[in-house]
C-alpha cells in the first residue's frame, strides 16, 4: 500500500523512507506572505514546485532523513529605478536535512552546507517553499535597462532661472535699515 502524503502535513521520516516525490503547481494565494511583495499580485500566478525525499550525507558522517526542494516562479516585481514593473523570475534548489531535536540541529548547522532543520511529523512544506522564494527575492529588483528613459536629477533646468527671478523678502527690511540711517 502506497501512502499519500501532504505538503501541509508531511511525515518528512516516512516520506524519506518511501523514496517519495511530490511537485505541483501553486496559485499564489496559498502563500500570503509572498503575495505581499509583489507589485500587484496576480491571480493567474503559479509557484511550481518539487521534492524529494532521500537520505544524505551530513558532515558528521551519519546518514540522514533530507528533502531536495525545487522551487520556480516569475513575479512581478517594482523596478527600483523606474518604479515600473520588472519580472523576476526566483528560483531555489536547496537540500535540506533533518536531525531529532533543535539542539543537534543548532550543532550540525552551522558546520553544515545543507540547511539542518528539526524533525516534525506534520511538517508544512508549503511554508518551507515560501521562506525560500522569500529569501531568493532580490534585494533591490530592477531592470537591465529600463524602457523608458529614467530621470536621473531631482531638479529640472529651468529650477535655477526661477530661483533668480524670485525676489528677496528680506530686501524689503534692507531698504527700511538704510532709510533709518539717513
Amino acid at each position: 500500500m502506497s501512502k499519500t502524503f501532504q505538503p501541509d502535513r508531511l511525515d518528512v521520516a516516512a516520506f524519506v523512507t518511501a523514496k517519495a516525490h511530490l511537485s505541483a503547481h501553486d496559485p499564489l494565494q496559498k502563500y500570503e506572505r509572498l503575495a505581499q511583495e509583489l507589485r500587484e499580485p496576480e491571480h493567474d500566478l503559479v509557484i511550481d514546485w518539487q521534492v524529494d525525499g532521500e537520505q544524505r550525507g551530513t558532515i558528521d558522517g551519519s546518514r540522514r532523513p533530507a528533502l531536495h526542494l525545487r522551487a520556480r516562479a516569475d513575479l512581478p516585481l517594482t523596478c527600483q529605478r523606474c518604479m515600473g514593473e520588472v519580472r523576476v523570475p526566483v528560483e531555489v534548489d536547496r537540500h535540506f536535512v533533518f536531525v531529532p531535536d533543535e539542539d543537534a540541529a543548532a550543532a550540525l548547522d552551522e558546520a553544515s552546507d545543507d540547511d539542518v532543520l528539526a524533525l516534525a511529523p506534520d511538517f508544512d512544506l508549503r511554508d518551507l517553499i515560501e521562506d525560500e522564494l522569500l529569501m531568493a527575492l532580490p534585494l533591490v529588483p530592477r531592470h537591465e535597462q529600463c524602457p523608458e528613459g529614467v530621470r536621473l536629477s531631482a531638479q529640472s533646468a529651468d529650477f535655477d532661472a526661477a530661483q533668480e527671478e524670485k525676489a528677496n523678502p528680506f530686501a524689503a527690511l534692507a531698504v527700511l535699515k538704510t532709510d533709518k540711517s539717513n
